[in-house]
């Protein structure tokens, strides 16, 4: 699978260790940065990750930054962007088989790396469950989104 991954520089460090982690799960990844710990602004680094999910050029997106709060915030901005800001092991699965989220985002001063990578592993290989009731859910979000277009 390819995963676009992006983070702020609040999320910079966990974001590096999550390229190595998500390569050697043999997943195909591209880094839309940032590159070093100085402050940057989290859009910046959102959109281009939410742009190469909804593109098709990677099949999800992952999101970084001090809390995870601002780019799942910015993230859910884009449409077609389904992003969830996750912090327990749970919640990863549940969002993948419930709510076939494309975009994942966490928060390098919440979690520590351990967890992050659980996460990740988690989520990646979860399905959507593609249960009839989820799918009706969705297609209500997905009609909210375009009424608002």
């Amino acid at each position: 699978m390819k995963i676009a991954i992006g983070a702020d520089h609040g999320g910079y460090r966990l974001k590096e260790e999550l390229v190595s982690f998500i390569r050697s799960l043999g997943h195909e990844i591209e880094d839309v940065g940032c590159s070093c710990e100085q402050s940057v602004d989290y859009p910046d680094y959102a959109l281009p990750v939410c742009e190469r999910v909804t593109s098709g050029k990677a099949e999800r997106g992952i999101l970084v930054c001090g809390t995870g709060i601002g780019m799942s915030i910015a993230a859910n901005k884009v449409a077609g962007i389904r992003c969830a800001l996750v912090h327990d092991m749970f919640s990863a699965q549940a969002t993948r088989e419930h709510n076939d989220t494309n975009v994942l985002a966490m928060g390098e001063r919440v979690i520590g790396p351990g967890l992050a990578q659980e996460i990740v592993r988690i989520w990646l290989k979860t399905p959507f469950s593609g249960q009839e009731r989820h799918v009706g859910r969705i297609d209500k979000v997905m009609k909210i989104e375009s009424s608002l277009a």
